[in-house]
């Protein structure tokens, strides 16, 4: 989630890019504590980052 987090902040709209791409509001990203796993998918499809980043507690820490 750390990963993502600094993704999001790296650029202004990134949020509201990524929340509108996944059909859910901004603040519903904010509330996250972690990725939901029907999300990995398309947010490693958007974001670039890996879904063992993402979620590496079911992935896998990708290299």
């Amino acid at each position: 989630m750390e990963t993502l987090l600094i993704w999001l902040d790296e650029e202004r709209g990134r949020r509201l890019s990524l929340a509108s791409h996944l059909g859910i509001s901004p603040s519903a990203i904010s509330m996250w504590k972690q990725v939901p796993v029907e999300r990995v998918t398309r947010i490693e499809q958007f974001t670039g980052i890996s879904r063992g980043v993402l979620r590496p507690d079911i992935y896998g820490v990708a290299a």
